[in-house]
């Protein structure tokens, strides 16, 4: 939890001024009982009214002092608890969005987005705490302990010998709850990941009718949380009422001894008043210690997984930090460059648009490779496709081109350099990319297309979407452009949704286009009106098509054939046709005899 105190250095003063002020307030409210011991030694015991009028305002300019320094503490400790928790809320999120696609895969959207919000509500209510009471209820508690000295040193023995009691049952519930907290903060990532795959695929369930399935599903990780949740608030309410079993047995001890020396002469009644007000001010501090105790073991197990996930370094970053150290890389690989392109066919004098040379890929450091010894060279303007079977490598092999994902062997080069001695946004700047998963954002369809370039203008946004062949469409909604996108764009169809993402990543004005299968929702005459009219738009335009159809790759410059994780064939339809088995056996399965030969 101390790393994370550098995000309340803008609230220093708050840190400071708050506990102070609660110190006062605990300082007066130590006073009262001995105030109250006089009035009835004093006042009422020598019938001297005016005395305990005097002392009674006292007391009343006490409690109204105590008031205000506690209502300034509140508004400190209120301050700085949400100013500290939108600090680190903000920090996590950039954090999270420098993340590469590994670390988030290797966290789950699920535990980030309850990282993000319930653990970091954890942590804010702990540094509330932290300024309002930490303080304030220990001081109580020595601080009674302090003033029942000076009142009778032998009945504050009865006090001391309850203390180590109370600090043996401290240990064991933090002991025992610590833990649990983890746990449960686990399982509550686990019922996040049910919740989310249910609500996102909620069409898929009803289309299967595995309603009844998923309910049993999320009940049993509810159930199992619930379970967590119970076990542990079992432990964590035994705090308060063996606290109080073992300050009100201290408190009959007191009244057992004190009776006694009341008796003998020793102990005025007033001082025995408010010795047992001193042993109720520790009772309710003990009370409070007790509920920070749970809070506190909460938000420890909160700091450890927000420091774990600020402590994950993206395994991806930029490497250069400016277009001159960029072109000192171009410079200073160069030679390497065109010695690698001659080994797979390019010439010294064309710098390709990318190359793969010897790549190879795993997903992680124990799995089997995606990707083997992936060698080929793209020329700017050409348009390639990719086809395979499922599961064959052709996300993969394109994931890598932005460097979405870091390469095991090999290397990347776009433009003549590798992909790691650009900056991530010079990059991706370079390249406009669009998703298996039409994924739109709220807003106007304008805004959604011009997404990567908000400066574009309305004639640039028309021309991404004529080209996308989303124009015809788009003009027969009543607002045109200006048309709402419902959240992930549920009111359109799914083409009109591949159609807009296409339309976002033209508008970026990219060097090279990569389309992840991307036109399976669109019909056969709008497919081919769209390969046409990217050829049309730009004619150095680098288009990377992947598909599984054939008849979406054929028109290729070339064809690349995954299988497997390694090329099978690379060449055009007719070439691919005699060259390659697998291309082949695709054609087949796809296209009547006649249309493969076409």
């Amino acid at each position: 939890m101390f790393k994370l105190a550098v995000y309340l250095k803008p609230y220093r003063k708050e840190v400071i001024l708050g506990p102070l002020f609660k110190l006062l307030e605990a300082i007066l409210e130590l006073l009262l009982p001995t105030i109250v011991a006089l009035i009835v030694n004093h006042g009422i015991g020598e019938r001297d009214s005016g005395y305990v009028y005097r002392m009674g305002g006292l007391m009343v300019l006490m409690a109204l002092l105590g008031f205000g320094a506690s209502m300034v503490c509140q508004y400190y400790a209120a301050r700085a608890s949400q100013g500290f928790g939108t600090l680190l809320r903000n920090k996590l999120f950039r954090h999270i969005s420098s993340l590469s696609y590994a670390e988030v895969d290797t966290f789950g959207t699920p535990s980030l987005i309850n990282r993000l919000t319930n653990d970091v509500n954890q942590l804010q209510l702990a540094v509330a705490m932290l300024i309002r009471l930490v303080i304030r209820a220990p001081f109580i508690c020595i601080g009674a302990i302090i003033m029942s000295l000076f009142l009778d040193w032998r009945l504050a023995l009865i006090l001391l010998a309850a203390t180590p009691v109370f600090g043996v049952i401290l240990y064991l519930i933090i002991a025992k709850s610590a833990p649990l907290y983890r746990s449960y903060q686990q399982k509550l990532d686990r019922l996040g990941k049910v919740l989310s795959e249910n609500l996102t695929g909620l069409r898929v369930i009803r289309a299967f009718a595995e309603s009844r399935r998923e309910q049993r599903r999320f009940r049993e990780s509810s159930e199992d949380l619930t379970e967590t949740a119970v076990r542990v608030g079992r432990i964590s309410a035994l705090l308060s009422p063996v606290t109080t079993l073992v300050v009100n047995a201290a408190i009959i001890a007191i009244l057992w001894a004190g009776g006694g020396r009341i008796d003998h002469g020793d102990l005025s009644q007033g001082e025995i008043i408010a010795f047992i007000n001193y042993v109720t001010q520790i009772l309710l501090a003990l009370v409070v210690v007790s509920n920070l105790v749970i809070i506190f073991t909460k938000a420890s197990s909160s700091a450890a997984r927000v420091g774990e996930l600020l402590a994950t370094e993206p395994s991806i970053q930029g490497s250069a930090e400016n277009d001159a150290f960029v072109t000192q890389n171009q410079s200073r690989n160069q030679n390497q460059i065109r010695s690698s392109n001659e080994a797979i066919g390019v010439e010294k004098t064309d710098t390709p648009a990318i190359v793969f040379d010897d790549v190879s890929f795993a997903y992680s450091a124990t799995g089997d490779p995606a990707l083997r010894h992936i060698s080929v060279a793209i020329r700017r303007g050409e348009t390639i496709g990719v086809i395979g079977s499922t599961g064959s490598g052709k996300t993969t092999l394109a994931n890598l081109i932005p460097r979405f994902y870091e390469v095991t062997e090999g290397r990347v080069q776009v433009d003549g350099t590798d992909v790691r001695d650009y900056t991530l946004e010079e990059l991706r700047g370079r390249i406009g990319i669009v998703p298996q998963k039409a994924l739109l954002f709220t807003g106007t369809i304008a805004e959604n297309i011009a997404f990567g370039r908000p400066d574009a203008t309305i004639e640039e946004i028309r021309a991404a979407a004529e080209a996308a062949q989303a124009a015809e469409f788009i003009a027969k909604l009543p607002e045109g452009l200006d048309t709402q996108v419902a959240r992930g764009g549920q009111n359109l169809s799914g083409g009109q949704k591949q159609r807009l993402t296409i339309a976002r990543a033209l508008a970026l004005q990219p060097q090279i286009l990569i389309l992840d299968d991307s036109s399976s929702a669109l019909d056969f005459a709008t497919d081919a009106a769209l390969r046409q009219a990217l050829r049309a738009y730009s004619r150095d335009l680098t288009v990377l098509l992947i598909s599984q159809r054939v008849s979406s790759v054929r028109q290729s410059d070339r064809i690349i054939v995954m299988d497997d994780g390694r090329i099978d064939g690379i060449g055009s339809h007719e070439e691919l046709l005699h060259s390659s088995a697998v291309y082949r056996e695709i054609c087949d399965s796809q296209l009547s005899g006649e249309e493969v030969q076409a």
